[in-house]
């Protein structure tokens, strides 16, 4: 396969096996514990780890792509500004 039409540095590939590796990670956790009982948060709609997961992954996709947009600070920032998001969205969600 010729990969040649993405610019696949060191970021980029681990960009993506951190993403792999979250799903996979919350596949083992189902299937350890199915169901994750399902709550309500602040959103007022019965959520669960998976839409969790998927809300902190889209959130923290816009939030680096305000940071890129915003500011010419690096990325690193917004990285921590993603994993505080990350804890808000499973802690309140």
């Amino acid at each position: 396969m010729d990969f040649s039409w993405m610019a696949w540095t060191w970021p980029t590939a681990i960009f993506f096996l951190v993403i792999f590796a979250l799903i996979a990670a919350m596949g083992v956790w189902e299937y350890a514990v199915p169901g994750g009982s399902p709550r309500v948060g602040i959103l007022r709609f019965e959520t669960t780890r998976g839409d969790r997961l998927f809300v902190s992954l889209l959130g923290s996709a816009f939030i680096c792509l305000g940071w890129l947009w915003a500011t010419d600070l690096s990325l690193w920032y917004a990285l921590a500004v993603c994993a505080g998001f990350f804890l808000l969205v499973f802690r309140l969600v």
